[in-house]
């Protein structure tokens, strides 16, 4: 059997036909997967202030039970100025002190990191703070040792899930890094 120049033609036209139904397929799968990691963002997000909620009522009679005796609690700060910004998730205040907390379902060394560098600009960008002393706290449904003891290190309190409550994981006898 001999191929004919019309064989290969029609060969050309359902091969052109099936690459035009590929490339749609593709770009329904991409739109697909856009849709999926809004969806996961978003979900990603609740989980965030699920936590948050969690971390809420036991943070002022936590830093209380350390001898920090803070009355007010702020959540979700937000500066923005010229030379820079800061998000906060908690903020707990007396007339002397602030504490920043940063909260995470699952707390990382990454997040650590960043919330130090939010300690070192924060009298900055909110000069209000300017004559108290600030201390940093990070908190998490779930934090692994190794993370916890970086934290620590680090001169951070320690928040973590224990049971149906929160509790700070640092001995009695920590002594946090004052910004």
């Amino acid at each position: 059997m001999t191929t004919t120049a019309d064989d290969v033609w029609q060969l050309l036209a359902e091969l052109a036909t099936a690459q035009k139904e590929t490339e749609r397929r593709f770009q329904e799968t991409d739109r697909q997967i856009k849709q999926v990691n809004q969806q996961l963002g978003k979900l990603g997000n609740r989980l965030g202030e699920f936590v948050e909620w969690q971390v809420r009522p036991s943070v002022v009679r936590l830093f209380r039970e350390r001898g920090v005796n803070v009355h007010e609690l702020q959540s979700d700060v937000s500066v923005k100025r010229i030379d820079g910004g800061l998000e906060i998730d908690l903020l707990v205040v007396n007339e002397t002190e602030v504490v920043l907390v940063e909260v995470k379902s699952k707390l990382s060394q990454r997040d650590v990191d960043e919330h130090l560098e939010r300690l070192e600009k924060f009298k900055r960008l909110m000069p209000r703070y300017q004559n108290m002393k600030a201390l940093g706290a990070v908190a998490a449904m779930i934090v692994t040792d190794e993370v916890a003891n970086y934290a620590y290190s680090q001169g951070l309190f320690v928040l973590a899930q224990s049971g149906e409550s929160m509790v700070i994981l640092n001995s009695l006898e920590f002594q946090p890094k004052s910004w």
